[in-house]
């Protein structure tokens, strides 16, 4: 009988590590400074190009990390960029090619935060979503999307750990 108490004690000890493993999880978060350093240089290509913009980063979850806003670009401006960042990191795609695909429900795409416009972009590292970019004030999507794509480009090197 003690031989059996034992083996159960032993199993259910043995079995305690395993059941602690599968209750934690570890992803890669993007950090406030290399968010910051982003929309830094998305808003500055912006401007060389001639366009005031809103720029807002959000982790991995949706939550944001860093929004600026130049001085002469429109309130709403805000809200889109947001819109855009919260569609990448949803459907983990740019927003760009969400629109290019066409495959996404009238339903769908009427739900609150679902922005279908580009200049949107998924932030990845090492086949991890980390966050997205969202950019908006620009002439045009495509105009959006290439200061976001400057900014992306511009911490590459730091998210490629």
């Amino acid at each position: 009988m003690k031989r059996i108490v034992l083996a159960a004690a032993l199993a259910l000890a043995a079995a305690l590590p395993a059941r602690a493993e599968e209750a934690i999880v570890t992803y890669k978060s993007l950090a406030p400074d290399i968010a910051f350093d982003l929309a830094r240089a998305a808003l500055q290509q912006c401007r060389k190009d001639g366009y005031q913009v809103a720029v807002v980063v959000l982790d991995r979850f949706g939550a944001p990390l860093v929004a600026l806003r130049d001085r002469y670009a429109g309130i709403g401006a805000w809200d889109i960029a947001t819109g855009k960042a919260w569609t990448a990191v949803n459907f983990s795609h740019d927003t760009s090619e969400l629109i290019a695909r066409g495959n996404i429900s009238p339903a769908l795409a009427g739900q609150p935060k679902v922005t279908l416009l580009a200049g949107g972009l998924i932030i990845e590292a090492g086949g991890s979503v980390l966050g997205g970019v969202g950019v908006a004030g620009a002439p045009g999507g495509d105009k959006d999307e290439a200061c976001a794509k400057a900014g992306l480009a511009a911490v590459q090197d730091k998210l490629d750990f």
